[in-house]
């Protein structure tokens, strides 16, 4: 299938270092942020993030891992007990400035889902999102804070994020996805509201 490549690893690393500076920027302090990346590639997103602000501000900070399988309204319970991943947040995340860390947003349904689920774990002073690419078509009224990239598509059309480290490489494409139910990798299409 035809997929057009719209950012490279070059231009990954650049956007994640402006949002990083955003980041700092905004919150003017490191202090009380946590980092949570959405399973499967916001947490590695979230990972290089803090690594880029850690270089910036000479301080560490905390980076989590966020399923949210549980609370999304397009899988069946069964279904989404079968595609569990653990949640990790090293943290209390009472009174912490939470930044959730995304590869795409789109209806912004998986975006609610993982507030509903970080709130299951504590209250955090405030929710902030970043995301690599927004591609639009929004459901919901949720809008990221951070965004890398903002790719307009049309609804037959997907963003593929491959990261090096769930991928083996890094780039974002688009790809056409009125393939009879098949992604490029023709492993058969999950049902997915980002």
């Amino acid at each position: 299938m035809p997929e057009k490549i719209i950012m490279t690893a070059e231009d990954i690393r650049r956007t994640l270092a402006r949002i990083a500076h955003e980041i700092i920027e905004r919150n003017k302090t490191t202090e009380n942020l946590v980092l949570v990346g959405l399973h499967t590639r916001g947490v590695p997103l979230a990972k290089r993030l803090a690594e880029s602000i850690e270089q910036y501000e000479k301080t560490r900070l905390i980076v989590g891992a966020l399923d949210f399988s549980l609370y999304r309204d397009d899988l069946d319970p069964a279904e989404a007990k079968t595609s569990l991943r653990r949640t990790d947040i090293p943290s209390d995340i009472n009174s912490k400035s939470v930044i959730l860390v995304d590869d795409v947003i789109s209806t912004g349904r998986s975006i609610r889902a993982a507030m509903d689920a970080l709130i299951d774990l504590g209250r955090p002073r405030s929710i902030q999102l970043a995301v690599l690419v927004d591609r639009g078509h929004r459901e919901m009224p949720i809008r990221a804070d951070y965004v890398g990239k903002n790719i307009p598509t049309a609804r037959h059309e997907k963003i593929q994020v491959h990261l090096v480290e769930t991928d083996g490489s890094d780039e974002v494409a688009i790809v056409n996805s009125a393939n009879n139910g098949k992604h490029a990798d023709n492993q058969p299409e999950k049902l997915e509201s980002r």
